[in-house]
């Protein structure tokens, strides 16, 4: 049987086409929530018209703090060894699905070993060869990898930074977030619930660690983002975390009271893709968000020091590393990062779905 661990809505975003894809294909499958995120994740299922979990390891508040986080994965291994036949159905011979870089798939592939499967890593391989930037990721990316039995890579270059690990490793051509983007791109036409401004303007998503830690990191990124917005009108979309740190160290006001900043709270994955459609920029600090832009064609620059990701560096995107004229060059020149949206002929879900079959 596939089992699918899944935690946080990024996750979700990227593994719906899976799930999508294994639906139609009328195939059984075990999905597993960590819990991790319960924000919008409700409005992710009906997107993608997927079921919902078949077990849910915590049914808690999100997880937003390093101590939170320290405590639910302590108690998620512990439930995980107590009830391993109930949570994976007595299943000995099937593989457990975890994806990407997040605290969810480094218990989910924990999980995997505890109940005896095979652990496959999808968008393995990435690497920005930095081991606190971004932090947590990059190291969990390293144990994530240390336990898989498989890795979908997404692409050559990935495949290459883990030869030597004695995985099995697939090439997928593309992340699965190319699919997530062509089952919404026909949807979003009929959504008319969302409020597009009628002027031009940029969508600001922040949220990594990095960005967050103290008060010296989330004051700079706030500078930079005053400082965009005397040039662009934007509409911050707050992640929880980001909202909380705002608030604590009382920049919050700050952003609330800049007539040229609006402040957002997230929306669902459909909506959020029409409003980054709609947009003339993006502001982020996320790989997915770099990713999706690249496949729109949309300009994005990047308010972190590395990416593990090489999708539309050169092309529309600009890892800025907080140097003000690599930024300041990007919001006087955005119209030179547009381009076309891309069409491409492969199905990274439908690869990964095809492979699992003969893995079991």
């Amino acid at each position: 049987m596939i089992h699918v661990i899944i935690g946080t809505k990024a996750q979700l975003i990227k593994m719906a086409p899976i799930l999508k894809t294994l639906k139609m294909e009328g195939i059984d499958y075990n999905y597993i929530s960590t819990g991790q995120h319960k924000a919008t994740i409700d409005d992710i299922l009906a997107n993608f018209a997927i079921k919902k979990p078949d077990y849910i390891l915590y049914d808690g508040k999100d997880i937003t703090s390093v101590f939170q986080m320290f405590i639910w994965v302590v108690k998620n291994l512990f439930k995980t060894i107590l009830h391993k036949k109930s949570i994976f159905k007595n299943d000995k011979n099937g593989i457990v699905l975890v994806h990407g870089d997040t605290f969810s798939t480094l218990l989910g592939a924990i999980m995997g070993k505890i109940g005896g499967l095979k652990v496959a890593h999808v968008e393995s391989g990435l690497r920005s060869f930095n081991l606190f930037h971004p932090f947590p990721e990059e190291i969990t990316r390293l144990l994530t990898f240390k336990l898989s039995d498989y890795m979908f890579c997404p692409d050559e270059l990935a495949q290459n930074n883990v030869a030597k690990y004695k995985a099995i490793k697939i090439n997928t051509q593309l992340n699965t977030l190319y699919d997530s983007l062509r089952f919404a791109l026909p949807a979003i036409e009929n959504i008319v619930d969302i409020d597009i401004p009628k002027k031009p303007y940029g969508i600001v998503t922040l949220h990594r660690f990095e960005n967050l830690y103290n008060y010296e990191a989330i004051n700079r990124i706030v500078s930079i983002v005053e400082k965009i917005s005397l040039k662009h009108f934007l509409i911050f979309i707050l992640h929880k975390p980001t909202e909380i740190k705002l608030k604590k160290f009382k920049l919050y006001k700050v952003l609330e009271d800049n007539p040229n900043i609006e402040l957002r709270e997230r929306y669902d994955y459909f909506r959020f893709i029409k409003l980054i459609l709609e947009a003339d920029f993006v502001v982020s600090d996320g790989g997915s968000n770099q990713e999706e832009c690249y496949f729109l064609g949309k300009p994005i620059i990047l308010l972190r020091k590395a990416t593990e990701r090489h999708e539309g560096l050169s092309e529309n995107c600009v890892l800025s590393k907080y140097d003000p004229v690599v930024i300041d060059e990007f919001s006087n020149d955005i119209e030179e990062y547009q381009h076309e949206l891309k069409q491409l002929p492969f199905s990274p879900s439908k690869i990964i779905i095809d492979n699992c079959k003969t893995f079991i």
